[in-house]
C-alpha cells in the first residue's frame, strides 16, 4: 500500500471541498473495496476522507419532490440496516433480497449503500496489476477479451473492456427505478436515475459510473410501487456464499387477477451495469402471467446476448434465469 493522507471529514461541505480540491483523494466510508484494491496496488490515492461519521443514513418516507411517498435510504447507512429496515422489508423486499444475497455478514455490517453502488469491478485482470487492463491503465488493453473471460459480459460490452458490474443492490435498485441524489461543492443537489448512473465501457471503460469527483452520495429514493406482493431476487453462483453473480435477476410484477400491468426486470452479471431487460418487460405488459409468456419474454431479452469464447453458457442460464426469478415472483405473491 502506498502512503497517502487522512482526514476525518467534519461535515458534508467540507468532505466534499477537500475531495474536489485533490484529483487523486477518495472517500472513505466502509472501505470494504477500496481498502482491498489499495491493498493490490490497483487504487492509489494520495489522500483518503472519512465521511464515515457525516450522518446521512436514516430511511424514512420522502416527503416532497417526484418521488413523494416513496422511500428515502441515507448514502452512509450500513447495507445490513438498510436490508432489515421495517419500511424496506415491507415495502420493498426487493431490495432487502438483493443485498442480503450479497457477500457475508460482516462485509453488509460495515459497507454503505452509497460505496455498495461505486463498488469496482471483480475481473481478475483488473486486480492483477501485471495483466493489461484498460479499466486500470488506459490503452494498455483488455486481458480478459481474449483471456478466460467465463464470468465476463454478455451485453454491453466494448473492445476495450468486457468485466461485469458486481453489486447485487444496484440491480434491485435498477428494477425499482431508484433515483441517486448527490451533493457538490457548490452545495447544489442533483439527481441522478439509477439507468444512468452506471456507464457501459465505450471507449473510456476506467469510467464506472456519471459521478463527478467531488460528489456525495447523500441518499437513494425510492419512487413508490405495486411490486411488493410479487417481487424475487434470483442469484445464481458457484458456490452458496461469499461470491459473486454469474448471472442474477432482480424480477418484480404488478397484475390484476393474472394480467400483467407493470414488469420490471434487471440482471447482475451479465454487463458493465445492472442490465435492465426492457425487452422482456414490454412483452409482458398486458400479458398473462404464464410460464409460456416469461419463456417468451426471457428469449427475447436474450436474443441480443454477444458471448465471448467462455461465457456462452450464460445464455441459457440467463434465460433460465428470467423465467425462474418471474415465476417465484408469483408464487410469493400467492404465498
Amino acid at each position: 500500500m502506498r502512503p497517502f493522507t487522512y482526514t476525518r471529514a467534519k461535515d458534508a461541505t467540507s468532505a466534499i471541498k477537500l475531495l474536489a480540491e485533490n484529483p487523486n483523494a477518495k472517500f472513505l466510508a466502509g472501505g470494504t473495496n477500496l481498502l482491498d484494491l489499495m491493498k493490490e496496488d490497483v487504487e492509489r490515492p494520495n489522500a483518503l476522507i472519512d465521511i464515515s461519521e457525516l450522518g446521512l443514513t436514516d430511511i424514512k418516507t420522502v416527503t416532497s419532490g417526484a418521488n413523494k411517498g416513496g422511500l428515502s435510504i441515507g448514502g452512509l447507512g450500513k447495507n445490513t440496516y438498510a436490508a432489515n429496515h421495517p419500511l424496506v422489508r415491507q415495502n420493498y423486499p426487493l431490495l432487502t433480497q438483493a443485498i442480503l444475497a450479497g457477500a457475508s455478514g460482516q462485509l453488509r455490517n460495515m459497507a454503505t449503500n452509497g460505496g455498495n453502488l461505486l463498488q469496482r469491478t471483480r475481473c481478475p485482470y483488473f486486480y492483477e496489476v501485471s495483466m493489461p487492463c484498460n479499466k486500470r491503465q488506459s490503452g494498455s488493453g483488455c486481458g480478459a477479451k481474449e483471456g478466460i473471460n467465463r464470468m465476463h459480459a454478455i451485453f454491453g460490452w466494448s473492445e476495450q473492456c468486457v468485466a461485469v458490474y458486481p453489486s447485487d443492490m444496484a440491480v434491485a435498485l435498477a428494477a425499482l427505478d431508484a433515483v441517486i441524489k448527490v451533493r457538490s461543492t457548490s452545495g447544489q443537489e442533483r439527481s441522478i436515475p439509477i439507468a444512468e448512473f452506471h456507464r457501459l465501457p465505450g471507449d473510456q471503460p476506467e469510467k464506472d459510473t456519471n459521478l463527478l469527483h467531488g460528489e456525495l452520495i447523500t441518499s437513494i429514493e425510492l419512487p413508490q410501487n405495486r411490486f411488493a406482493d410479487k417481487s424475487y431476487y434470483l442469484k445464481v453462483r458457484d458456490r452458496a456464499s461469499y461470491a459473486f453473480a454469474l448471472v442474477s435477476v432482480a424480477a418484480a410484477l404488478e397484475t390484476q387477477g393474472n394480467k400483467i400491468v407493470q414488469a420490471r426486470i434487471a440482471m447482475g452479471g451479465v454487463a458493465h451495469k445492472p442490465w435492465r431487460a426492457l425487452k422482456a418487460e414490454q412483452m409482458l405488459v398486458g400479458k398473462d402471467a404464464t410460464d409460456a409468456n416469461f419463456k417468451l419474454a426471457a428469449d427475447a431479452e436474450m436474443a441480443d446476448a454477444k458471448p465471448l469464447e467462455h461465457n456462452k453458457f450464460k445464455i441459457e442460464l440467463g434465460n433460465r434465469s428470467i423465467v425462474l426469478a418471474l415465476q417465484m415472483a408469483m408464487k410469493v405473491g400467492k404465498a
